[in-house]
């Protein structure tokens, strides 16, 4: 019998925390070593901020598409869920099966991003150092956000579509073209999300993934739905315009006769 009144709220509200930490931890421990060397990294920097670029920095880069990005594909077809209303799915289940069926295009999309990021940023820094050469950098800033906005449409259509890699990645950093102010609202609130978690450190075991993947798929799946309204909208509107097209070419052949 469903629980109701305050002990029922209670109940659903404990509930949704276990999900979103469960899910959140499950992405931590399938990120264990790049988060580990992201520590390391910052651990260096804090101790020796004049310290030149040293091995962490490669390690990250070859760690992410093959750990991050899998685990974060995992971690959408678990919001995904959520998103859609069907609440009460296994997280571990939806978990593996999403980190699995999913692997392979998370890496390959993961390789691309990473080395596009890495591009951008060393772009950014050299243009920015050069005196007169700061809007380039400028430039390569913004075209750095427009990858973070795309890479977040890529985890979305990566649990959403069934569809080549190549086709997923052209499709997202479209979608981020056509439809910027939504999935801009989503690095806003992740940007929130990460503030948080600066003053509420416990937040980066229970909380900043799994938050921010369910953020970023719910614009998404409100940007598609949209989307998808309005093509039926155009399709019906089509419709009714070829239907009155023919009705006009039966009345002036009915008028001939």
């Amino acid at each position: 019998m469903e629980t109701r009144g305050i002990m029922g709220g209670l109940y659903k509200v404990t509930e949704w925390i276990t999900r979103i930490a469960v899910s959140n931890l499950l992405w931590l421990m399938c990120s264990i070593p790049f988060f580990f060397v992201l520590l390391t990294k910052y651990l260096l920097w804090v101790n020796m901020p004049n310290q030149p670029e040293t091995l962490t920095i490669y390690l990250m880069i070859i760690l992410a598409p093959v750990t991050l990005f899998p685990a974060t594909s995992a971690l959408f077809a678990v919001t995904r869920k959520w998103v859609m209303g069907e609440a009460d799915v296994s997280v571990f289940r939806t978990f593996f099966k999403g980190y699995k069926e999913n692997y392979k295009q998370s890496l390959v999309g993961g390789i691309f991003y990473t080395l596009l990021f890495v591009i951008v940023v060393v772009d950014y820094k050299v243009y920015m150092n050069q005196l007169g050469a700061q809007l380039i950098g400028m430039v390569m800033l913004v075209f750095l956000l427009i990858l973070i906005i795309s890479m977040f449409n890529f985890f979305s259509m990566v649990t959403h579509y069934h569809m080549g890699v190549i086709q997923i990645l052209k499709n997202s950093m479209l979608l981020t073209l056509v439809r910027p102010l939504r999935i801009l609202s989503t690095v806003i609130c992740v940007g929130a999300l990460i503030a948080a978690t600066a003053k509420f450190p416990f937040l980066i075991l229970f909380g900043l993934g799994s938050l921010s993947a369910y953020i970023a798929f719910f614009n998404f799946y409100a940007t598609f739905t949209k989307m998808q309204q309005m093509a039926e909208k155009q399709r019906l509107a089509d419709e009714a315009k070829a239907a009155g097209d023919l009705d006009n070419m039966i009345n002036e052949e009915s008028k001939k006769d």
